[in-house]
């Protein structure tokens, strides 16, 4: 399909978390859910393992109860005392802020089952077993596709948001699913065209509040 005219900087600062502004109506053509995945591929992994699965979910019944999952954990989540909204509440200016993104989690939280398309991106563990020591190998090779995944999904008009809370419940979503024991999920991208047409960079701390040169001082 044809993309709209975006720079590369301006695909990469204006791509949100989409929640409240997912079409949870407008169905999303099998191709370009695969045509963002076609792109998502050619992410790094380590030592070029390319271990990722992807599974798209666009059955209703099923997408009903990984979102029933998803929802139990999202309540869990805000009654845990640290969710997004609970953060920086010394700073009123964050605060607002991160109101707003709690209460848009907990609507994603109650309509992730009627999302159109739900993805789930998965990765093959080495010989069945998480690696001894660190896993950021591990992870490192999964997660920038997710990423490009999700920045291909912009560039044609679709809105997508990364989660993780349902991996509260990734043992049931995995039989639900058939997913192998040695294979873990990584994500749950939900996946709609958006509605509304204004995006843009979100306000972030300093760069030099985060910047170290040459040593952490």
């Amino acid at each position: 399909m044809t993309t709209p005219p975006l720079s590369p900087d301006e695909l990469l600062t204006t791509t949100r978390s989409v929640r409240k502004r997912l079409d949870l109506t407008r169905p999303v053509p099998p191709d370009l859910v695969r045509e963002c995945l076609e792109i998502a591929l050619q992410a790094p992994s380590g030592s070029n393992s390319q271990g990722w699965h992807w599974i798209v979910v666009t059955d209703a019944d099923l997408r009903a109860r990984i979102g029933d999952y998803y929802r139990r954990a999202v309540h869990a989540y805000h009654a845990s005392g640290v969710s997004a909204g609970r953060l920086f509440q010394d700073d009123p200016e964050r605060a607002a802020t991160q109101r707003r993104v709690s209460d848009s989690a907990a609507y994603l939280g109650e309509h992730m089952g009627e999302v159109p398309v739900l993805v789930i991106p998965c990765i093959e563990l080495p010989g069945g077993r998480f690696p001894a020591g660190s896993q950021a190998g591990l992870w490192g090779s999964l997660l920038p596709a997710v990423w490009s995944y999700m920045l291909a999904a912009r560039a044609r008009g679709l809105g997508t948001a990364w989660t993780t809370l349902h991996l509260a419940y990734e043992a049931e979503v995995a039989e639900l699913l058939g997913i192998p024991a040695e294979v873990r999920q990584g994500a749950l991208v939900p996946t709609a065209y958006y509605t509304g047409d204004t995006f843009k960079p979100a306000s972030r701390v300093p760069l030099d509040r985060v910047l170290h040169v040459d040593g952490w001082a």
